[in-house]
């Protein structure tokens, strides 16, 4: 009887911990919450940005900057026309460009502070191929993807306890556990998530370059280009757990007239 009610109230603990994903509504664990988990990324990313180094070439690192001010700005304006600015709240905006040719790859933690590698920028061509990336690794931190999968190894290694109780039992937990979650501080610095992770991403993403004025049709000849990095090799890491290319493409194309109500050319 006891183990019944014990289960059942593990059930509701996890019901009760859910939130919903901004654009997509999906339902997610959330046991772990902003205040928490932003923290712990800004110190993260601190300790990424000084291993670096940051990249010296003023019109990447200008051009990863102001497609990052624009994607930001399309955040902050969506959020609000939803009603729900204060899934923004401990948000620090940064957008960084390290000097690493051979790392194809760019996150977003949470908390919005975002880097990119120079060994992407060419898969990136233009402005615009730069902004389907942004606004992919943003959807992610948007989506709360970080926080969602530092939820689930939560309940993999200790179950239904909170953040402060598992920190309380071991003091490095947090850190492992966000680790486990972004990957910050590994030499690719990138969460490796799921594929549905990845899909909701490149769905919201579409959805945030076309609120900043970057055309969405674009997406498609960005990740056919991608695709083509690995020149027969293994994929680009950035593409190690996503989609497959037809199914990217097709996704991406479903999405676009979603995207196009949104895209005003700027």
């Amino acid at each position: 009887m006891w183990k019944k009610v014990i289960v059942f109230a593990a059930v509701l603990s996890v019901l009760y911990a859910c939130s919903k994903v901004a654009v997509t509504g999906r339902s997610q664990l959330s046991l772990v919450s902003n205040s928490e988990i932003i923290p712990m990324a800004n110190k993260e990313y601190t300790e990424v940005l000084k291993k670096g180094p940051i990249s010296t070439n003023q019109e990447q690192t200008q051009m990863v900057k102001r497609v990052g001010a624009r994607i930001q700005k399309a955040v902050e304006q969506y959020m609000r026309d939803k009603g729900a600015s204060s899934e923004l709240s401990g948000f620090a905006w940064e957008f960084n460009l390290i000097d690493d040719p051979k790392t194809v790859n760019a996150w977003c933690m949470p908390g919005g502070k975002v880097a990119f590698y120079t060994g992407i920028m060419p898969i990136c061509k233009d402005e615009t191929g730069v902004a389907v990336v942004m606004g992919h690794e943003v959807a992610h931190a948007i989506a709360n993807h970080g926080r969602e999968r530092m939820s689930q190894s939560m309940i993999a290694q200790y179950g239904l306890s909170t953040l402060g109780a598992v920190l309380g039992q071991n003091p490095t937990a947090g850190k492992d556990l966000l680790m486990q979650a972004i990957g910050a501080g590994t030499n690719v610095g990138m969460l490796k998530f799921s594929r549905e992770h990845e899909s909701e991403a490149d769905h919201i993403g579409l959805i945030f370059m076309a609120m900043a004025g970057y055309d969405p049709n674009a997406a498609p000849a960005f990740w056919q280009r991608m695709s083509g990095a690995g020149g027969g090799q293994e994929p680009p890491e950035f593409l190690s757990t996503h989609p497959s290319h037809g199914t990217r493409v097709k996704d991406l194309q479903g999405w676009i007239p979603e995207a196009m109500k949104y895209y005003k050319k700027q």
